[in-house]
């Protein structure tokens, strides 16, 4: 169904929707939570605590414990020992990948700079042996499938009495990590109607896949987006690409990876007169991740791709999603989002840009 010619069952659908998404994001996110709290960390001044160990990101190392409610946010360069037998993913600086259980080494590396154990499997004599200070990142795995997931969601709507303007948007994520290779999926839908002004809608699914490669902090990937956007008068544009990327930057601060390669586009319009009313057409692809972060604040999060037509000289095609997060407490935050794309030679009589703001609540659950 056209949303911009259906409007009132659009507002139904998206509210079901939004429901549908929450409540299957909070069905998968309960088989997760459940561990013995028996993990051990020992803080530089001597605290001792014993609970669950989430995970470590941005320098901040989520910790469970049964007599408080949500997670303690524990400085990581404050962490002097550690001890868990639970199997983790630990990702270094240099993009090198352990699998193991973690413990801390029971004498300091001269310097004073902790140094973390890494045992790959129960019978391993040799542990992997790592400084604290370039691990970048921390993850709970397991064989189950569903402990491997993680990702959020997120909503906010709007309503005027004034223009009778309603607004509302809708966006999911979730993602499969596995030692050297992970995948991931996204979803956003924006609608905006006010009196005296046609319902504008945009919907986008992303799919995103990629691969370590021998070399540290390079690895192969690919991409899948599919638009929909009312304003551009796109039915549905199809991208399809892969590459070869690097992390340029990877530390517990931030987070920069670029990704090369060829894809593919197809664009449907909704007028089927228009002479261009199918492309096909074969373009380079620029992708661009980047996670800034702030200690139990906030975090920046840009992802964009950009794509110049190659069988169609001078054309080229961005987009862009820009989110930012405030934490309010344990994993809800508040977000601002900016979105958008661009083409730069429409068919005549077509919008060239889609583009806009939202803001809401966002979720998030998994390890």
């Amino acid at each position: 169904m056209d949303l911009a010619n259906a409007f009132p069952a659009a507002k139904a659908k998206g509210r079901c929707l939004a429901n549908a998404v929450i409540l299957a994001f909070v069905l998968f996110a309960k088989p997760l939570m459940a561990r013995q709290s028996i993990d051990v960390i020992v803080m530089t001044n001597g605290d001792r605590l014993t609970g669950t160990i989430k995970r470590l990101e941005a320098g901040v190392l989520h910790f469970g414990l049964d007599y408080a409610d949500g997670d303690a946010l524990i400085e990581w360069a404050k962490v002097a020992r550690i001890e868990s037998r639970q199997l983790f993913i630990v990702k270094m600086q240099d993009g090198s990948v352990f699998v193991g259980s973690l413990s801390t080494a029971s004498q300091p590396k001269p310097g004073g700079i902790t140094q973390l154990q890494i045992v790959e499997t129960a019978e391993a004599e040799n542990p992997v042996t790592v400084d604290t200070s370039q691990v970048v990142d921390v993850r709970q795995t397991a064989d189950e499938v569903l402990k491997r997931l993680s990702g959020g969601v997120s909503f906010g709507s709007s309503y005027s009495k004034g223009n009778n303007a309603t607004q509302y948007n809708l966006s999911a994520d979730t993602a499969y990590q596995r030692e050297t290779w992970g995948a991931q999926a996204n979803f956003s839908s924006n609608l905006s109607s006010s009196s005296g002004a046609t319902t504008s809608t945009r919907n986008m699914l992303g799919l995103g896949a990629f691969h370590l490669l021998p070399w540290k902090n390079y690895f192969y990937g690919g991409i899948g987006n599919f638009l929909q956007s009312s304003v551009q008068g796109i039915s549905l544009q199809t991208s399809l690409g892969g590459g070869i990327g690097r992390f340029l930057k990877n530390t517990n601060r931030s987070q920069i990876a670029v990704m090369g390669g060829l894809a593919w586009q197809n664009t449907d319009y909704r007028q089927p007169d228009v002479s261009q009313s199918g492309q096909n057409v074969i373009t380079g692809l620029v992708a661009l991740d980047m996670s800034l972060f702030k200690f139990n604040k906030t975090s920046l999060t840009v992802a964009a791709h950009l794509f110049p037509a190659l069988s169609e000289p001078g054309r080229v095609r961005f987009d862009t999603n820009t989110s930012y997060f405030v934490k309010i407490f344990g994993d809800l935050s508040l977000n601002i989002t900016f979105y958008g794309n661009w083409d730069t030679k429409p068919p005549p009589h077509f919008s060239g840009s889609d583009y806009g703001t939202s803001s809401g609540l966002s979720w998030t659950f998994g390890k």
